[in-house]
């Protein structure tokens, strides 16, 4: 007995799929993966293989698949961002106790660019929340 698959097949990519319709019932009892559309998450735009009509079935399942993916990556972003901080204090840690002096000429302008960079932008972000909180 196979187990039930489910219909469709999302073979991800960096911003979005490629969506395939899973048939497991035919003839030879193989599976058949049949692309149906490319989907992509940065603008919503699902758009069908070749000369495919997407049925209402599978464009519901897009949808949902879409707002799952978009949610997984944007966790995945915050645990990537959590783990620079830790980064961060790695390398603070490195430059203080471990680094020779040239090490440290070598990673030193682009880390303090980066972090320069970093600072901007934020203090940036914060300065138009407080001023929005505020009613400015």
């Amino acid at each position: 007995m196979v187990a039930e698959l489910p219909p469709y097949y999302f073979r991800t990519r960096e911003n979005g799929a490629f969506v395939f319709r899973v048939e497991q019932e035919t003839r030879m009892r193989r599976i058949e993966m049949d692309q149906i559309a490319v989907v992509n998450i940065r603008n919503g735009e699902v758009k069908p293989h070749g000369d495919r009509t997407l049925t209402p079935e599978d464009l519901a399942a897009i949808e949902v698949w879409m707002e799952d993916r978009r949610k997984v990556v944007s966790a995945r972003m915050l645990d990537d961002i959590h783990r620079t901080v830790d980064h961060l204090a790695q390398v603070a840690h490195w430059v203080q106790t471990k680094a020779s002096d040239d090490e440290i000429d070598q990673i030193t302008d682009a880390l303090l660019l980066s972090m320069h960079d970093l600072r901007q932008v934020l203090v940036r972000k914060r300065s138009e929340k407080l001023s929005k909180d505020r009613g400015d």
